[in-house]
């Protein structure tokens, strides 16, 4: 992802929450055959409080990506929406596409099989959410022994990355009347990005 400085995201604080709020994640990776592309879920590593995530793989998409052998890019995508030029007013423009994004890279780290259990519980733990029918990884009728097997399928990682890059296109290059413009026209279509680019405005006004 080429950088621009004026849509850079450094503070390792927003990053954590960009992973936080989008979770589902494209890993790419150097296969035998050339690159590959695989989708997970993966989550912060909740005894770190850097960039390092969690997650795991279905076999064999360990061996695809060749996990923990070799370089894995973790493309990161939060909110994105086109802007079109007549939020501009009267003047020469053209259209454009707003977003948030991380790129997060390094070698990852195998887990053993009880650090992948812990992950995988924690992955249902937080996407069954709190409710009264919540089913839980060791809920019945799962039972240990299922639970054990369907790990084996699997192959738990934690990422540390080496290079991290992150950008916030939020049309911090307009005036604060266009910015108000922009967020008005996307409210109601893409109200995450919307609510993004006032965060991204009340940051700057605080610079």
């Amino acid at each position: 992802m080429r950088q621009n400085p004026s849509f850079a995201m450094t503070d390792v604080g927003e990053i954590r929450r960009l992973i936080d709020r989008h979770p589902w994640v494209t890993l790419v990776g150097q296969g035998d055959d050339g690159l590959v592309a695989s989708h997970y879920a993966v989550m912060l590593d909740d005894q770190r409080d850097d960039l390092t995530i969690v997650g795991h793989v279905g076999k064999p998409d360990d061996a695809i990506l060749g996990l923990g052998d070799r370089e894995l890019l973790v493309v990161v995508q939060g909110p994105h929406g086109y802007v079109t030029p007549r939020w501009y007013g009267d003047v020469p423009a053209v259209p454009t596409w707003n977003f948030v994004s991380a790129h997060l890279s390094g070698i990852p780290e195998i887990l053993t099989p009880d650090e992948n259990l812990r992950v995988l519980e924690r992955l249902v733990e937080r996407f069954e959410g709190d409710a009264d029918d919540a089913r839980t990884l060791y809920a019945l009728p799962n039972d240990a022994t299922f639970v054990e097997r369907l790990e084996r399928g699997t192959v738990g990682f934690r990422l540390t990355p080496t290079r991290v890059t992150a950008k916030r296109k939020l049309s911090q290059n307009k005036s604060a009347e266009v910015v108000e413009t922009i967020v008005a026209g996307l409210s109601v279509q893409h109200p995450e990005l919307a609510g993004e680019m006032r965060r991204a405005e009340d940051a700057r006004g605080r610079a």
